[in-house]
Parts: structure tokens; C-alpha cells; sequence
């Protein structure tokens, strides 16, 4: 059972940045294609961006040009770092495989407020 472990969250303003990190516990990484999840509140969880094993990233058109995902498969690790963040951006954010998921994480809240 692979456990995914999500951090660097926390209160920022809109305008800001954060960097998420997502630890998993396998330790044959490079061969997952990963991706970050957000879910508001009274919201269905969304895709945000997507990277496969190789480094191509994919990303929702709304985060596209301020989200960057990354992966640093030696450390079994994805991330993302998030710029220009808005209010719209708040939610609890997860990592996951792109398909076939493994358990979900228990997230890591990013709330944008002023």
C-alpha cells in the first residue's frame, strides 16, 4: 500500500506563492505518471496538473502560466509550485497517480486571503 504524504501549505495573499511537496512511499517512482488534485469546499475534487515519468507536464487551463509541476524521482517526490495565487485557488490540495489511483493523502490546505 503506497502512502502519499502532502505539504507546504498554508495562509497566503493573493498575489503570492507556495511550493507543495508530496512525498510517496514507493520507492520505484519514475515509472508513475503523477498528478496534483485540489478540492474547494462544496466542491468535486479537480485535476490541476498532470507529469509523467519522463517530465511532461499537463496543466488545467486554470493554472496554466502560474502552476509549475515537478518531480524529483530519487527522492520519490512531486511538486508544485504555485504563483500568482487567487482567492479561486483555495482548497486542499492532493497528489495522486494520473490513473488507477492509490489511497489519497490527507491533503494540504492552501487558503489565499487577504
Amino acid at each position: 500500500q503506497v502512502q502519499l504524504v502532502e505539504s507546504g501549505g498554508g495562509l497566503v495573499q493573493p498575489g503570492g506563492s507556495l511550493k507543495l511537496s508530496c512525498k510517496a512511499s514507493r520507492t520505484i517512482f519514475r515509472i508513475y505518471d503523477m498528478a496534483w488534485y485540489r478540492q474547494a469546499p462544496g466542491s468535486q475534487r479537480e485535476l490541476v496538473a498532470t507529469i509523467l515519468g519522463g517530465g511532461s507536464a499537463n496543466y488545467a487551463d486554470s493554472v496554466k502560466g502560474r502552476f509549475t509541476i515537478s518531480r524529483d524521482n530519487a527522492k520519490s517526490t512531486v511538486y508544485l509550485q504555485m504563483n500568482s495565487l487567487k482567492p479561486d485557488d483555495t482548497a486542499v490540495y492532493y497528489c495522486n497517480r494520473k490513473s488507477s489511483l492509490w489511497s489519497w493523502g490527507q491533503g494540504t490546505q492552501v487558503t489565499v486571503s487577504s
